[in-house]
């Protein structure tokens, strides 16, 4: 199988993504915060990380992200708002990411199947918010979401048989869910990421550039 390569796995999901490649013959390259320096905050970090990478990767996945800064949560109401609290979702959730995608042209093949999957969130999705709140993270990932679906387009002018998604992985359990419980549950790390993968090899560049859920399903931007 393809070399693999997966943007935070240091990370609940991004660990049980890289099993799943492994286990699926790939050779894996896991880059971390932990494990390599790479600070999404930090623009000077990302060049020199992902700048050090040589490709080309069939698989690139990129499962970082927070629901707020470290001490706090999500907002609940407007007045909750804070400037400093929202750059740094927004610089981790989204500006991250898109640094980490500007290497994607050359990391990835230009006449092969290629797979760039990245990890959103279905409340990032503007048409599904029926509840409000948490306004940094929703921001974040809707902003995500359209850097994803422009790099669909970009990549598709370049790299024909490449395959862009944004991706809700579920509600996983991770650290990163701790002290939320959804009515409809959380579901394990390793079957999020055997989820992802499937709905991954399911689609064709055709469909390149769409909002995905771990079934499948397409969601509404």
């Amino acid at each position: 199988m393809d070399r693999a390569l997966v943007i935070g796995v240091s990370g609940g999901i991004g660990a049980a993504l890289a099993r799943a490649l492994a286990e699926r013959g790939a050779d894996v390259v896991g880059l971390s915060r932990r494990g390599d320096g790479l600070d999404l905050r930090d623009p000077a970090s990302v060049e020199r990380v992902l700048g050090g990478i040589e490709g080309p990767f069939g698989w690139m996945l990129v499962a970082t992200g927070i629901l707020a800064p470290q001490g706090r949560g999500p907002e609940k109401a407007l007045r909750d708002i804070d400037a400093a609290a929202m750059a740094e979702t927004f610089a981790v959730n989204a500006i991250g990411p898109a640094l980490v995608l500007r290497h994607a042209p050359r990391l990835l093949p230009r006449r092969e199947r290629s797979v760039l999957g990245v990890l959103s969130a279905r409340v990032g999705s503007i048409g599904d918010n029926q509840l409000g709140g948490w306004h940094s993270y929703r921001a974040s990932k809707a902003a995500l979401n359209q850097i994803v679906r422009n790099a669909a387009i970009e990549l598709a002018r370049t790299h024909p048989q490449a395959v862009v998604a944004a991706l809700h992985p579920g509600t996983v359990e991770t650290p990163f869910t701790a002290g939320y419980n959804p009515a409809h549950g959380k579901i394990g790390a390793d079957e999020s990421a055997r989820r992802l993968l499937g709905v991954l090899d399911g689609l064709g560049p055709e469909e390149s550039g769409t909002f995905r859920d771990h079934r499948g399903a397409v969601l509404p931007w």
